[in-house]
């Protein structure tokens, strides 16, 4: 079976916790870390799942596959 290797972004928001693809743009959440990148890793398994259906993994695989691939922290003025 072939794996994609995605980024999550995890933070705590208002007595939960946001969970974000960055690669898809895809969100979730729980009000655990643990359940958010749980909630999110199906979260992204069912948007993989449309776009083969649908026949766009062509338009993102790309994103999917590239092993160029960085996080960083930004400051900016508040």
């Amino acid at each position: 079976m072939k794996f994609f290797e995605l980024t999550a972004v995890v933070w705590k928001e208002d007595g939960g916790y946001v969970s974000k693809c960055s690669e898809l743009g895809i969100a979730s959440c729980g009000d655990t870390v643990q359940e958010a990148r749980s909630n999110l890793k199906e979260a992204v398994e069912l948007f993989l799942e449309n776009a083969k259906a649908i026949g766009l993994m062509d338009d993102i695989k790309g994103c999917l596959v590239s092993e160029d691939k960085y996080t960083a922290s930004l400051e900016v003025p508040a």
